[in-house]
């Protein structure tokens, strides 16, 4: 099975030290799951949190690739080609 550019490029996948929404704790907000983008590190709330703050961070930098924050999954998306990809 092939993978787009965006995930192939991803050699290591970045992980977060911290259980949290950036943007939610500085707003006083609450999230649902967590993914950590693979070009800045930042990790933020995803589509099912009320701000959907890791969407808006994509819309903002065009960083194209994010991995699952939670325990136990080992994931990747891209935004930009709509491409799934297990690790």
């Amino acid at each position: 099975m092939s993978v787009c550019s965006h995930l192939a490029a991803i050699t290591a996948v970045k992980t977060s030290e911290e259980y949290v929404c950036e943007e939610c704790i500085k707003h006083g907000g609450e999230w649902v799951h967590l993914r950590t983008c693979q070009t800045c590190g930042v990790t933020l709330c995803c589509d099912d949190s009320p701000s959907t703050h890791m969407t808006k961070h994509h819309h903002a930098t065009g960083h194209p690739v994010v991995a699952s924050a939670e325990p136990g999954e080992q994931w990747l998306w891209c935004y930009i080609d709509n491409a799934f990809v297990e690790y």
